[in-house]
């Protein structure tokens, strides 16, 4: 039977053109002069209805085939928007969208308003604008090569997205240059198919109780529901749920399984945008030298841009209320600080990446309360006890003084050890036996820490249904990148024939079968490991160089102004201060060069994966920024002062300028002072200066751009932006990574050093405070969506955080026993004391030198010393003159040397042993989620006979009964897995959209 013929519908102007599914062929335009009208066929031939989309791959006349029944989609252009998350129809959701930037020669804009000039293309081939001859038609002037060929990749690759399935609206290009934005809807079947491909786990009818605890634990439960409530966000993910839903992978064949009450909201919509992006990263274009997936178009400047839509305003006006706003005004301002983070709500939002990321955040900041209320009583200890402290009062005695010898050659004086007394006074807050203490408790911390976040990784994955994603990781993998695709496609170019490229073109898509000499080999990847390994060796070495740098900085400075009066008396304050502030700045600007450097050295590799890529750059990044940040750190706690030599044998650097020395009271308090200004240097201007500012001057440059940019605007356009424009203004979603990496770094700040400054948790916490409001309002209100990504653990930044913990037993071990005094007063009162106290401890430490037996030239020059000098002093376990062996290290440096090494080994042995116990005693998964983990799994295969025994006995009813309308309801959900599936071509019926066309439904799972 011959097809009707095509029909007009006339256009107003300016008014948004719909056009249906493979209903306007290509160059079968022809209308009329004068009037914009869509060509809409007739209905089809029955005998068309059913025909699906594999068996319709050739056309009867041997040409496209793109015929298909249609729905008509015209949209009146008075019709008003009700939602700026749908396509103009107010219908279909914009579950993911497109953006591209187009330019035109010779090109004048028409005269009709470009913000509603719409042309939607609903899984069918795009339709192309017909050319009009009237006064408002736009002449298409000759594009360049480039452009063309972008235009023609971008048709192409939308006509595959609608060809899975997808719905597509987009933007008339009336201007000579601008943005074009592609939205796209996934109507129920396709979301429904890639559900169950994907095996996205959704809720069951089935509810269960959760098992509450026993009765002691549920009133001290209650209790602290009651207690903590002002602190609660006020969102419905909050309130105290005792059931949970029965989650089960979804299946098209087992929809009865499912409370589906509306198709449109069954999936929430960061699933919607999930699926719609697998799509697009498997979708191929043969144009652009058959690349896969998204990503690669991106990354050939093919498309500028791919996000999923933010759920509206977060700050418009009035009582509407969406997910974005809610977030906003209870998670995402500093002015609820102090409540809870909405967990639930985060990760609906962001997905189950991120709601770890801020779970984990959320948790060290807890745990960080207690370490710094420990860490405040070890420092109010130091204060409490300064006035007992013997030895300090001996340094501070003037009536008992000690001559040391001079602090440098020629210039310096003699000194008295009492004009140190404000050094060792201070000294004496950091270093007491309370460090210790709190050093055992730090490592115990960090093992408890790390116990706990495994235990509340285990209950959130059970209540976020993350158990048994391992499907989903694996699958993952299949993605390759684009710069792997690009390797592997030119060595095929250089090293085979056209026949090999030929198989390229067509068995791309199957990449993980080819043979080897397809694929790189670590021939192909030696170069990129040899240069990311001499580059690395480098970095480090310019590390340490830059250390080298500032520390010959200090001796010259110190030489310099001990050479001035005036500032001779303050001379190692002032070297200290500048020094470090230099690491500061030092550090701040290698962080930035590191960071660039490691994502440019792991690019060179070629991972061939994104989460390879991923994990390469964090180790390369972390490693350059762990060097970069602690080496001054190390220096000062391990080396400074351990190579100076003695009086009359010093080393030096240069001629003239010896190596540096501690301060009378030691290398601690130094050690204290560096830790402590580069760590709070970095938080408040790296962490947030920077993450404050920079956005805010990219958002200024980027709009002074657009401001400046040539091109026609829409003024009332402007003022109502569509939600596209307003997220396509935003700064891209570039990673956890930074967020990571900050938090770790501060983390080796808390754990590592933390003898030597006990205040480090309450600065981390401070800071912490303010680093989740400043993450959450970045994510809510400065970055585009991102895309929602399931993962069951925060992966290999947990290795990390152990490593760093096992290391800190290690350095707080030394640091005790070499930098501080704990062990050579240990080492005295127990050992050298008459009366087992501490009186005579500093001149138990400081060894006699004869001035006469100083080298030519050293001596002090000019000196306005008040007493006659035999002998001086200076700090250290060496023989006196008269001895026998003059100078030689005395007995007791080997006894304090030998008691050092054996605390090193008992700490050592007895933290990790303590460690080791903890994490023994604390179970990784809690029992109760142990237990609901094995009781959800009985009910769900309950649950699954019952529906399916329910199902075969609906079936087996004799056929006149089921005629009845009470038996037909009762069938309804029996026949709810055919209609999901099998649903014929062709229907109308469709609930995803109202105006889903037949063709969307001619896909191949």
């Amino acid at each position: 039977m011959a097809t009707p013929g095509l029909r007009d519908l006339p256009l107003l102007p300016g008014s948004p053109r719909r056009l249906s599914p493979r209903a306007v062929a290509r160059g079968g335009q022809g209308l009329k002069h004068g009037k914009q009208c869509l060509k809409v066929p007739g209905p089809r031939a029955p005998g068309l209805q059913g025909t699906s989309n594999r068996d319709s791959g050739e056309s009867s006349d041997g040409g496209s085939s793109y015929s298909s029944s249609v729905i008509n989609n015209y949209l009146d252009a008075g019709e008003a928007r009700l939602s700026r998350m749908h396509f103009h129809d107010n219908q279909r959701k914009v579950d993911y969208v497109l953006a591209y930037h187009y330019r035109k020669r010779g090109a004048h804009p028409s005269h009709s308003s470009p913000g509603h000039a719409l042309a939607i293309v609903s899984n069918g081939e795009m339709g192309k604008e017909p050319h009009v001859g009237g006064p408002g038609d736009i002449e298409l002037g000759p594009l360049d090569t480039l452009e063309e060929e972008r235009k023609e990749q971008r048709e192409e690759f939308e006509h595959n997205l609608m060809e899975a399935g997808l719905e597509l609206e987009k933007d008339l290009e009336s201007k000579s240059q601008g943005s074009v934005f592609v939205r796209i809807h996934a109507p129920w079947q396709v979301l429904a198919r890639e559900a169950e491909f994907l095996k996205i786990k959704v809720p069951t009818k089935k509810m269960y109780e959760i098992k509450s605890e026993g009765c002691i634990a549920k009133k001290f439960n209650e209790i602290l529901q009651k207690l903590s409530s002002p602190l609660k966000p006020r969102v419905p993910e909050h309130s105290n749920n005792k059931m949970k839903n029965l989650s089960y992978p979804f299946s098209r064949e087992k929809m009865y399984l499912y409370n589906i009450q509306d198709k449109d909201t069954f999936f929430d919509n960061a699933t919607r945008s999930r699926i719609v992006h697998e799509i697009l990263k498997r979708t191929v274009c043969s144009r652009a030298n058959n690349t896969m997936g998204i990503n690669s178009l991106i990354a050939n400047n093919i498309y500028e841009a791919a996000y999923p839509l933010h759920d509206g305003e977060y700050d418009s006006p009035g009582d509407d209320m969406n997910d974005r706003k809610l977030l906003y005004q209870e998670w995402a301002r500093y002015g609820v600080f102090y409540k809870f983070q909405p967990i639930d709500l985060i990760r609906k939002y962001f997905g189950e990446k991120i709601g770890l990321y801020f779970a984990w955040l959320g948790l060290y900041t807890s745990f960080l309360i207690p370490s710094s209320v420990i860490g405040v009583i070890v420092f109010l200890y130091g204060c409490a006890t300064i006035e007992e402290d013997i030895p300090s009062k001996e340094m501070c005695d003037q009536q008992n003084a000690f001559t040391m010898c001079p602090l440098c050659d020629k210039s310096c004086d003699y000194w008295n050890l009492s004009s140190a007394c404000g050094t060792a006074r201070a000294s004496h807050l950091f270093d007491n036996p309370a460090t210790v203490f709190f050093s055992i408790f730090m490592a115990l911390w960090a093992t408890m820490f790390l116990e706990n976040w495994k235990r509340l990784q285990m209950r959130l994955g059970y209540f976020w249904d993350l158990t048994g994603i391992e499907e989903e990781e694996e699958r993952a993998q299949e993605h390759s990148r684009p710069e792997y695709e690009t390797k592997v496609r030119e060595k095929m170019l250089k090293e085979s024939d056209k026949s090999v490229v030929q198989k390229l073109g067509t068995d791309m898509t199957e990449r993980e079968d080819e043979d080897d000499e397809d694929k790189l080999t670590w021939k192909d990847r030696f170069p990129g490991y040899l240069m990311n390994f001499a580059s690395i060796l480098f970095m480090i070495a310019l590390t340490f160089s830059i250390v080298f740098a500032v520390i010959v900085y200090r001796i010259t400075t110190a030489a310099a102004l001990s050479l001035n009066k005036a500032t001779r008396s303050n001379v190692r304050v002032t070297v200290t201060a500048t020094a470090v502030i230099i690491n500061l700045v030092v550090i701040l600007i290698l962080d930035e060069i590191y960071g660039a450097v490691a994502k440019w050295l792991t690019k060179i590799e070629v991972p061939k994966t994104e989460q390879t890529f991923e994990e390469r750059l964090i180790l390369k990044a972390f490693l350059l920024k762990f060097v970069n940040a602690y080496s001054p750190i190390f220096y000062v706690a391990f080396f400074k002062g351990r190579f100076v030599g003695r009086p009359g044998s010093y080393v030096y650097v240069f001629d003239g300028y010896r190596m540096e020395e501690c301060a009378p009271g030691g290398c601690l308090m130094e050690l204290c002072i560096q830790l402590s200004i580069i760590m709070l240097g970095k938080q408040l201007i790296q962490n947030n200066i920077f993450e404050i500012g920079v956005p805010k001057l990219k958002k200024l440059f980027r709009k002074l751009k657009d401001e400046t940019e040539p091109g026609e605007t829409d003024s009332a356009h402007s003022k109502h932006p569509e939600q596209w424009d307003l997220d396509y203004s935003l700064e891209p979603y570039t990673g956890l990574t930074p967020e990571y990496m900050e938090m770790i770094v501060q983390f080796g700040f808390v754990t590592l050093f933390v003898a030597s400054f006990p205040l480090a948790p309450v600065f981390a916490l401070l800071n912490n405070v303010i680093e989740v409001r400043l993450d959450a309002k970045k994510f809510v209100t400065e970055l585009r969506r991102p895309d929602a990504v399931r993962t069951k653990d925060i992966g290999i930044w947990f290795d990390i955080l152990s490593g760093i913990g096992k290391f800190s037993v290690i350095s707080n071990a030394f640091v005790i026993a070499i930098t501080s005094d704990f062990i050579p007063r240990l080492v005295y009162q127990y050992s050298y004391s008459h009366n087992g106290t501490l009186h005579g401890f500093v001149n138990h430490t400081l060894s006699f030198f004869n001035i006469s037996q100083l080298k030519e030239g050293t001596q002090p020059e000019n000196s306005q010393f008040d007493q006659e000098v035999q002998f001086c002093r200076f700090k250290d376990y060496r023989e006196p003159p008269w001895a026998p062996n003059p100078y030689e290290f005395s007995k007791q440096y080997w006894s304090v040397l030998s008691a050092r090494l054996a605390f090193v080994i008992i700490f050592q042995n007895l933290v990790m042993f303590m460690s080791v116990l903890v994490d023994w005693m604390i179970p990784d998964i809690p029992t109760d989620i142990s237990d609901q983990i094995k009781k959800e799994k009985s009910l769900l295969v309950d649950f699954f006979l019952k529906e399916e025994h329910e199902k075969l006995k609906l079936m087996d009813e004799p056929a006149p009964r089921s005629q009845g309308a009470g038996h037909q309801s009762r069938r309804s959900r029996a026949a709810s897995s055919a209609l999901s599936g099998r649903s014929q071509p062709g229907s109308m019926a469709s609930s995803g959209s109202q105006h889903t066309n037949s063709g969307s439904q001619h896909t191949n799972v």
